[in-house]
């Protein structure tokens, strides 16, 4: 097993993004993170807006300042857009695709020259919904479909040179739900996985040696019901 090392964390201020920090710090790497609000612990971070490319890419930059270049990258951050297509006012649907999406390959680019030095990780998280399409779903899956695929090329492209694993999480106990219609909540009844658990699937890959890879992990309650 590498040691873990430095881990840039989209989204890390809270859900599966702040469970990863937590891991990281207890194998004993050293989390950084990038989201639009603050981390409530203790760790170098930047504050950014992931729908902005050139925040997304300044972040990077600024995180190398402070804390040296990364040896992984985990993509965590996340928002969505629940309804029918037709009620979901455009500029949220974009949104969604612009923070998914854009946003994790903005950071992974920004990144990629300094993991390619240290032969390094990018982990992105895609969703079970971008292994099947879900009603009132459409930009979610939409952007983690297309995360699976950036995943797959990118790791074509950079083999041997950087790691790429694709995270394919079911439903997490999380503040991912908050705020959305009770037509759109899980069911109080509904599986949903620790966060933490999760977030040791991520540590896992972290910590395969130079030149073994897992790419594509699907992690999940065993009885949430979103796959297969």
């Amino acid at each position: 097993m590498r040691e873990v090392g430095t881990v840039y964390v989209t989204g890390g201020a809270g859900g599966l993004g702040a469970a990863v920090v937590e891991a990281v710090r207890a194998a004993g790497g050293r989390p950084a993170v990038i989201d639009r609000v603050a981390p409530s612990v203790d760790v170098p971070h930047v504050v950014a807006d992931l729908s902005d490319w050139d925040a997304a890419t300044a972040a990077v930059a600024s995180l190398v300042e402070q804390v040296g270049p990364p040896t992984a990258v985990v993509t965590a951050a996340g928002t969505d857009a629940c309804g029918p297509i037709l009620d979901i006012d455009p500029v949220d649907w974009r949104r969604v695709i612009d923070v998914n999406l854009l946003g994790t390959v903005a950071v992974v680019r920004a990144a990629l020259p300094h993991l390619e030095e240290s032969r390094g990780t990018v982990v992105t998280v895609s969703s079970t919904l971008g292994l099947k399409g879900a009603d009132a779903a459409t930009a979610y899956s939409a952007s983690k479909f297309a995360i699976r695929g950036f995943s797959q090329a990118l790791a074509a492209e950079y083999a041997g040179r950087v790691g790429v694993t694709c995270l394919v999480p079911g439903g997490m106990r999380t503040a991912f739900f908050d705020g959305r219609d009770e037509r759109f909540k899980p069911g109080p009844d509904q599986d949903l996985n620790d966060p933490a658990h999760t977030a040791g699937a991520v540590l896992m890959a972290l910590q395969q040696p130079v030149g073994s890879e897992i790419r594509e992990m699907l992690v999940m309650a065993s009885g949430e019901p979103s796959w297969p």
